[in-house]
């Protein structure tokens, strides 16, 4: 993603906003880029997205103990 710049979005429910324009936002858990039209994955709550619903199933897991 060289020369990509990354969004600032607020995650609602079921649509995010878009803050700052951008190509893509990172996901919170791999730190991996995920192009915006590619972004299905997120947390209102915690305001962060994921590139896979596995990785938003590992977040979920670890901050509901």
């Amino acid at each position: 993603m060289t020369g990509r710049v990354e969004a600032r979005l607020i995650y609602g429910t079921p649509e995010f906003e878009i803050m700052q324009g951008g190509d893509f936002v990172r996901c919170a858990v791999s730190g991996a880029p995920i192009p915006l039209e590619a972004l299905n994955y997120w947390s209102v709550e915690l305001q962060e997205a994921y590139a896979s619903g596995e990785l938003m199933t590992k977040r979920w897991l670890e901050t509901h103990k």
